[in-house]
């Protein structure tokens, strides 16, 4: 995925510097099989709070939906499965 997705309207009330993060993330990520997914999430959360980068709950749903609109489908796939992880830590 390139950072094209980074540039859409929906995302425009967006902090560049958190649509940088996610970019990185998205990045380091990419090549990542299931069972790294999880301590790679717990060092991005640690990462975040270092960092004092939070997201809010409508941030999160335009962003989720922009990637899904710029991502192939192997690429949901992994984004579903992430996000359930993130569901099943209790994280929003």
């Amino acid at each position: 995925m390139t950072n094209d997705w980074m540039k859409d309207e929906a995302l425009k009330g967006i902090d560049p510097y958190k649509l940088e993060f996610l970019q990185a993330l998205v990045f380091e990520s990419s090549n990542l099989g299931r069972e790294q997914m999880l301590p790679f999430l717990m060092a991005v959360a640690k990462r975040g709070q270092e960092k004092k980068i939070s997201f809010s709950d409508q941030e999160m749903d335009a962003i989720i939906s922009v990637l899904k609109k710029h991502a192939s489908p192997e690429e949901i796939g992994k984004m579903e499965k992430v996000l359930a992880m993130r569901s099943r830590m209790g994280m929003r």
